[in-house]
C-alpha cells in the first residue's frame, strides 16, 4: 500500500478513538472519487491480521479481531456496570426501535426509574430519536452507532431474528436478553446477576 492517500487513511483511522464518516476521510484525500476503493484495499489488508477494519453504517474504524477476543484481557474502569433492568432494556430497544418509556415499562410489566436510561445513555448505547405523535408526545429512544460497534455489529441486521433465535433455544429463555447477553460474554459493563428477574414473555411472544 504505496498510495498516500492510502496510507494518510490508515493513520487517520489508527490516530481516532471513534469511528470516522466515511464523508471525513474523503474530504482529507485529493483522490477523493476512489475512497471506497481506498477503504477496502485497507480492509482487505488487515482481513487476516490482528485488527481488522469494520464498517459500520457509515463510518470506519480499526477493531480488535474477533477471533482474539477471548485471548484478551482489557483492563479499565468503569463507574459502576450494566444492571439487569438496563440490560432488559437495551434489548427491549435494539429490537423494537424506536420505542417509547411507557411501551419498554409494557414489555418488562414493570415501571422503570430514570436509572436505566440514563445509564444507557452515558454508556452512549442509546439515544432520543424524536418524539411519538400521540398525546404528550413522549421521547422515541433507539440504539446508537456506538452501540453496533461495541457489539461488534455491522448494522442492526446483524440481531438475530426470530427464527434464529428459536434455533439457538433462546426463544423461551428471553431472547433479546440472552442475545445482547451473548455478544457482551465476558463485558464488564454487564452485571446480569444485579436486580430482580423480569419477564420478557410479552416481548418474545410478539417478536
Amino acid at each position: 500500500m504505496d498510495n498516500k492517500d492510502i496510507k494518510l487513511l490508515e493513520a487517520i483511522l489508527f490516530a481516532s478513538g471513534e469511528p470516522v464518516e466515511e464523508t471525513d476521510l474523503k474530504d482529507k484525500i485529493k483522490d477523493k472519487k476512489n475512497i471506497t476503493n481506498y477503504l477496502n484495499q485497507i480492509k482487505d489488508f488487515y482481513s487476516s491480521r490482528g485488527i481488522n477494519l469494520i464498517k459500520t453504517g457509515s463510518k470506519w474504524s480499526f477493531r480488535t479481531s474477533s477471533e482474539l477476543i477471548d485471548d484478551l484481557t482489557i483492563f479499565k474502569t468503569q463507574k459502576r456496570k450494566l444492571s439487569r433492568a438496563a440490560l432488559e432494556t437495551l434489548s427491549i430497544i435494539a429490537y423494537q426501535q424506536p420505542i417509547t418509556r411507557s411501551e419498554i415499562e409494557n414489555i418488562r410489566g414493570v415501571q422503570m426509574g430514570r436509572g436505566s436510561i440514563d445509564h444507557l445513555m452515558e454508556i452512549g448505547w442509546i439515544k432520543p430519536s424524536g418524539r411519538k405523535s400521540i398525546p404528550g408526545k413522549p421521547t422515541l429512544w433507539s440504539t446508537t452507532d456506538m452501540f453496533i460497534d461495541h457489539f461488534g455489529l455491522s448494522d442492526l441486521s446483524d440481531l438475530p431474528n426470530k427464527d434464529e433465535l428459536k434455533a439457538s433455544g433462546f426463544l423461551d429463555k428471553r431472547a433479546a436478553i440472552a442475545t445482547i447477553s451473548d455478544l457482551a460474554t465476558n463485558d464488564e459493563n454487564i452485571d446480569s446477576d444485579n436486580e430482580e428477574d423480569e419477564n420478557l414473555d410479552d416481548f418474545i411472544q410478539n417478536n
